[in-house]
């Protein structure tokens, strides 16, 4: 099977990549490597240097492929809220043209990788009924993509699966993004001997889920002809822990022992997140098989291996006022 991978070097496309490869399968994908790193790239994978809103380049480097993973995004969905146009670009525009290029060569399937942020801030644990109520620009698109995906697999005849993953962590994720990912943001300053940044109070709540238990899910979503057309939460739903918390565990596994500093509210952050995972647990026969402390650690020594580094500012911040996190602005993390 020929499979292409968008976002093949980043975080979960270079970890599906290795899976495809192990089971034998013939695997390309592109990356502007905006969010991701060339050496997560498996050797026995085709690397394209292409931005998914380059519609006709897309058309053109899918051509022979049977299924299409589309795992690229800019997946900032708190910097959507001072920089929605850099965002929603490459979250909308960057799907619709995926699509595109995806029918125009007849693939036979599309596995679109979406987002918890497609649910906003309903009662927890989310489940995949629910109707789409999106509170920021990246979700708003990531539902847009979704809604396009459907109806245009639906009149060209398709295949088509949505996973929503929500907080996955484990090596390779860009530990240097100031704006996203924050088990890695404290771990990446902890071992530089910094105290953690935390926006609010900490009680935010959040589930994680280690890469490895996702890419099993989304091995079944890409692979199993009797699993399409369907919508189906990635991740764990068996336990909470709170911002503030994490914090405490990864402190305590980095042996940095200053307090977190404590800033305001991030504007627009969901304040409690949980996606169920029953229709997983049925339908792809998902299980948590790595707990959160080994999650930690083992991103820990990921990044002990690859080096602390310091963070890089380089997306823009559209609008810049009082609503604007100085974390981001002042560039103090």
């Amino acid at each position: 099977m020929r499979i292409f991978i968008t976002g093949i070097a980043g975080f979960l496309g270079s970890h599906l990549a290795d899976r495809m490869i192990e089971l034998g399968h013939e695997v390309s994908g592109n990356d502007t490597l905006i969010g991701g790193y060339e050496d997560n790239v498996n050797h026995k994978a085709t690397l394209y240097k292409v931005d998914c809103c380059d519609r006709e380049r897309m058309a053109d480097i899918m051509k022979g492929v049977d299924i299409v993973v589309h795992t690229a995004a800019t997946a900032h969905e708190g910097l959507s809220v001072v920089s929605p146009d850099f965002i929603t670009k490459n979250i909308f525009q960057a799907t619709v043209a995926t699509v595109s290029a995806a029918l125009e060569n007849k693939v036979k399937r599309f596995v679109y990788c979406t987002s918890m942020a497609r649910y906003g801030g309903q009662t927890i644990p989310f489940h995949e009924e629910q109707t789409p109520t999106p509170v920021d620009p990246y979700g708003i698109a990531k539902v847009a993509g979704e809604q396009v995906l459907i109806t245009l697999s639906e009149v060209h005849g398709m295949e088509w699966n949505i996973a929503v993953p929500h907080n996955i962590v484990g090596p390779r994720q860009r530990y240097d993004d100031p704006f996203r990912n924050v088990m890695s943001i404290m771990i990446n300053r902890n071992l530089q001997g910094k105290p953690s940044i935390i926006y609010g109070d900490g009680q935010q709540t959040r589930c994680f889920s280690y890469v490895d238990d996702c890419i099993q899910c989304l091995e079944k979503l890409t692979l199993d002809e009797n699993i399409v057309n369907q919508i189906v939460n990635i991740g764990p739903d068996e336990g909470t822990i709170t911002i503030k918390d994490l914090a405490s565990l990864v402190a305590n596994k980095t042996g940095c022992n200053l307090d977190p500093i404590h800033v305001d509210d991030r504007p627009q952050e969901v304040k409690h997140a949980m996606c169920s995972a029953n229709k997983a647990r049925k339908l792809l026969n998902y299980e948590t098989t790595t707990d959160l402390e080994t999650a930690v650690e083992h991103t820990i020594n990921y990044i002990k291996a690859r080096g602390t580094k310091p963070f890089d500012y380089t997306f823009p911040l559209e609008i810049v006022n009082s609503r604007t996190p100085k974390t981001w602005k002042d560039r103090l993390i």
